[in-house]
């Protein structure tokens, strides 16, 4: 009762307080009797509750061992409901606190047992009331979190079971600084695969009396029998932890990566051969590795009952250095129960032991991390039984037998469900569209859409739009994508600073490429070196996974590695960058001089002064590839003269931005051509050479023309015939007179367009035939327009066969089948329509191989000329295929003049609803660029089809139209007919 020295009237006040109880208690002077110098109670078994209560954990001990869990359950009941508080509880010393204390533990023992019995019995949801109460008088006992997170699992409600397990394990490190017990571990481990072991059995039937049944010979040896407590039907934190198991828990949200999960599965369940199975994943940082790593491990984990065991190599760990096999060796092998005496100190007699203590064995090893394969190989067991895990950063090449799977960045429905996973079903439904550019623009890195859902989660009142608009600055994302000690850049910077001195500068220079893609030429002249020891670098960043590789020879940067390649050094505003665009130029420029010479043999040639390049250049043999390769950089050589910053270079701009403007015109993307013009013209004009001046200009002029807008094509061509005119330059001034002889026609200035593409015409007829030729077949096919429009049919002929006969000579092929259509469209005119099917027959042959915009035109035609002549079949196929034809790349002039063509048809055969459609189509595409001619032969048609339609616009159509004509000049055997 005294801690220290009892008082002098300590026997005085034992005998006082005896005394009272004896008072107190009935008949306690008989309970109580004096024996010798002291007391001693006096009862029977049935008069002592602490006597009871063991005989009932008796009883309950015997009934569980006997296979009778229903009847020890009943007896731990009646245990505990003798207890009505704390035991000794209010004033006394240390001896009377450690008996009550001695007295807890065994009430609370009966107690784990009694819901360790309930559960075995199939109870769960009513547990967990009584064990949340019990837990909080006793937090940090964890058998009673355990069965408090195994009812919760197995009441369907895993999501608390695995918040229970993260609130005990915050809970011992906070308090004893230690982590959870392994069982309690394990099975946090076997919720989150979802493991059998866990399922709890159903609850067992009221028995009904009935006559015995005979036991089988299975139930005589226990083969048939309910399993008792502690069986693998009703596991025990004690049952559940077997082998060691050292595994890192598994992401609880973790989603998406079913298809590459699988493909790990199944390398893993593959014959091993001779030695054990490796299977390596490898990535860029962020990715996922270690998670999917993990979440193997655990999905195999039953297959290797021997045990699961993870090691981080520290291949890329921050402040530490990579992990000796030797020291990773010895852990593992303390992990396995070998003392440390027995532990040789050098790494050959390790390996030996470590290999001999594996032998019969099946374990599962995870070795994450890794830096090369020096680092796995020591580790390797001989075993065959054995699975090995790596992840790495790098391909470790030389980890010979191993099954290398390469993990990306995740699909794009996987990141919108990661993203609704972490941010909840009602954010992302708020703000699909912003979830779905949040996710480009961390691109689909699962590190990146982490950092940023734990960006808005520490910003409750950030909208997913703010986020996404913040990231949209590439300058800051990097910083924004980041949360305490976890950013991209971060993981990014390990594998950069991994890379020797030489690889770590190409990485930065590669990140100022202006394509989406680095083929090895290119990076050659970026880098200043060899063609071969461009791609040795380029490879050793693929092996780090600091680059892409989407199609053999072609090597990418995910983009937030770019963006921090270019945080590394001063930017894309840099003396190095500048240096950097101006190899890139220098390269661009003499790779496609090669292009264009091998796909445009006939363009006018160049005199300009123009270094040469000391780069390597691709093969530029056939047309295919010359062009596949000329598609593939095109995007990066107008992001490269987008720049600006070539003041030093006017000359390379130039002469790049002219090779680029014939690619970009040949493919249709007349946008991409005006700017590439434009950025052409700004290199001109600081060179003040007037011919170049012009040249620029009159390719400004056919962009904007084929863009429809015809006024600034106008405006640049006659700026470009005032610099030939001052510059003396005749066979400018005859481009820039037919440029503008077309752009007045489609403007409906017909006279004006007569005179100029004459004046073209005789300027080049006065000279050598062979002056221009291409030239001279353009300028006659469009006097040849003209006179259509005009109606004037002998003209158009004459204009027509001139045409022909140049480009048979100097094989022309797209001009010949303009040239062949205008001759029919001229023969039908004079209602000659048998020659006119036989020269669109051979338009139809000269121009089946060619571009799309002069293909369609020709279609069009041949449909409204096959149905003059009765062929309807033929004249349905042909529509069919002009409309086919009829994509984004044909010019708006082209779209509108087949329409109307296409519609007249329709008008002829009483289809008015289609004639309207198809001409209001032309007319709305006409109006939008001033196209007065097509304007008017929709307005034209449109009033054929309204009338007989009974449409009350009909007569405002045909007003309309009458008014464009006349003021155009058109006659009526000018207009089209019906």
């Amino acid at each position: 009762m005294w801690d220290e020295e009892p008082p002098v009237t300590a026997s005085h006040q034992v005998r006082k307080a005896v005394a009272d109880l004896r008072r107190r208690i009935p008949g306690g002077g008989k309970l109580i009797v004096t024996d010798g110098p002291g007391y001693r109670v006096q009862v029977a078994r049935d008069q002592l509750d602490l006597l009871v209560f063991n005989g009932h954990i008796r009883e309950a001990r015997h009934a569980a061992s006997g296979d009778r869990p229903e009847a020890a359950a009943d007896e731990l009941r009646a245990a505990l409901a003798l207890w009505r508080g704390p035991v000794m509880s209010g004033a006394g010393g240390s001896v009377v606190e450690a008996a009550g204390a001695v007295l807890e533990e065994r009430r609370l023992g009966a107690a784990e047992q009694l819901f360790e019995l309930r559960l075995s019995l199939g109870e769960s949801g009513e547990l967990i009331g009584d064990l949340r109460t019990l837990i909080a008088q006793h937090p940090l006992r964890e058998s009673l979190r355990g069965h408090l997170i195994l009812a919760l699992y197995r009441s369907g409600r895993q999501a608390e079971a695995l918040a229970e397990y993260a609130k005990v394990r915050e809970l011992l490190v906070e308090e004893l600084g230690i982590d959870p017990s392994a069982q309690l571990t394990k099975m946090y481990e076997d919720i989150l695969r979802a493991s059998p072991d866990l399922a709890g059995p159903a609850p067992r039937p009221v028995p009904v009396a009935g006559p015995p049944a005979s036991r089988s010979p299975a139930a005589e040896d226990g083969a048939g029998a309910p399993s008792g407590l502690g069986s693998s039907r009703f596991p025990t934190l004690a049952s559940l932890h077997g082998a060691p198991c050292t595994l890192p828990p598994g992401i609880p949200d973790f989603t998406g990566r079913e298809r590459e999960l699988a493909e790990v599965l199944d390398a893993c369940r593959q014959d091993a051969g001779e030695g054990p199975r490796v299977v390596a994943i490898d990535g860029m940082g962020g990715c996922g590795k270690t998670s999917l790593a993990v979440r193997t491990a655990y999905q195999l984990a039953e297959e290797y009952p021997d045990g699961q065991l993870y090691a981080d190599l520290r291949g890329f760990t921050p402040g530490e250095k990579p992990q000796r096999p030797a020291a990773t060796l010895s852990g593992l092998l303390r992990t396995l129960g070998v003392a440390a005496d027995s532990i040789p100190d050098d790494e050959a007699g390790l390996i030996g032991l470590w290999r001999a203590t594996l032998a019969g064995r099946r374990l599962l090893f995870l070795f994450d991390n890794a830096l090369d394969a020096g680092q796995v190989l020591p580790l390797l067991p001989s075993s065959t039984e054995c699975l090995v895990l790596v992840t790495s950063r790098a391909r470790l090449v030389d980890l010979d037998g191993a099954d290398w799977i390469s993990l990306g960045v995740m699909e794009r429905e996987e990141s919108r469900v990661m993203l609704t996973e972490l941010l909840g079903d009602d954010r992302v439904a708020r703000e699909p569209e912003a979830a779905a550019e949040l996710a480009d623009l961390c691109g689909h890195l699962p590190l990146a859409l982490r950092l940023a859902v734990a960006r808005l989660r520490n910003r409750p009142r950030w909208t997913v739009r703010y986020l996404v608009e913040r990231l949209e600055d590439e300058t800051r994302r990097l910083d924004e994508l980041s949360a305490g000690e976890r950013s991209v850049a971060a993981t990014l910077s390990l594998s950069y600073k991994a890379l020797e001195e030489e690889l770590q500068a190409a990485f930065c220079l590669l990140g100022l490429h202006p394509g989406a893609e680095v083929d090895v030429y290119s990076a050659a002249a970026l880098l200043e070196t060899g063609v071969r020891d461009a791609e040795d670098m380029l490879e050793d960043l693929l092996d780090m996974h600091l680059l892409v590789q989407n199609d053999p020879g072609m090597y990418a940067f995910h983009d937030l590695v770019r963006t921090y390649a270019l945080s590394l050094g001063q930017g894309r505003s840099g003396r190095e960058a500048r240096e950097a665009d101006g190899r890139l130029l220098g390269y661009y420029t003499a790779a496609t001089e090669a292009a264009c010479t091998l796909l445009f043999p006939s363009r006018r040639s160049m005199h300009v002064d123009v270094p040469d390049t000391a780069y390597a250049l691709p093969p530029m043999r056939r047309e295919d590839r010359t062009l596949e390769w000329f598609d593939r950089e095109s995007a990066g050589i107008q992001t490269l003269l987008a720049r600006g910053g070539h003041e030093d270079s006017p000359q390379l701009v130039f002469a790049l931005a002219r090779n680029a403007s014939f690619h970009l015109n040949l493919r249709g993307r007349f946008a991409e051509f005006e700017a590439v013009c434009r950025a052409g013209l700004v290199a001109t004009r600081s060179m003040a050479d007037p011919l170049l001046i012009c040249q620029t200009l009159n390719n400004l002029g056919v962009a904007c023309w084929k863009l429809g807008r015809l006024n600034e094509a106008v405006e640049a061509a006659e700026e470009a015939l005032d610099w030939a005119r001052k510059a003396g330059g005749p066979d400018d001034e005859t481009v820039a007179l037919g440029l503008l002889g077309i752009a007045h026609y489609a403007l409906g200035n017909l006279a004006s367009s007569y005179d100029y593409t004459t004046q073209a015409v005789g300027e080049l007829k006065g000279g050598d035939r062979t002056k221009l030729p291409q030239q001279q077949a353009e300028d006659l096919n469009n006097v040849g327009t003209v006179c259509l429009a005009l109606g004037q049919y002998e003209q158009a002929l004459d204009a027509a066969r001139q045409a022909i006969e140049l480009c048979r000579a100097f094989r022309f092929p797209e001009q010949e089948a303009l040239a062949w259509t205008t001759l029919a469209l001229a023969y039908c005119g004079n209602g000659a329509f048998g020659e006119a099917e036989s020269s669109l027959s051979r338009a139809l042959n000269t121009g089946s191989s060619c571009p799309d915009e002069v293909l369609v035109l020709i279609c069009a035609v041949s449909s409204d000329l096959c149905d003059r002549r009765g062929d309807t079949r033929r004249s349905q196929e042909q529509e069919a295929t002009a409309l086919e034809l009829l994509n984004s790349t044909i010019s708006p002039q082209r779209r509108s003049r087949v329409d109307n063509v296409l519609a007249l048809k329709h008008n002829r055969n009483g289809r008015y609803e289609e004639a309207l459609r198809l001409h209001e189509r032309a007319f709305t595409c006409a109006e939008g660029m001033g196209y007065r001619v097509e304007m008017a032969h929709a307005l034209d048609g449109m009033a054929a089809a309204a009338g007989p339609l009974g449409l009350p616009d009909a007569a405002q159509y045909r007003e309309r139209a009458d008014m464009l004509f006349e003021a155009m000049g058109v006659p009526p055997e000018g207009r089209r007919t019906l």
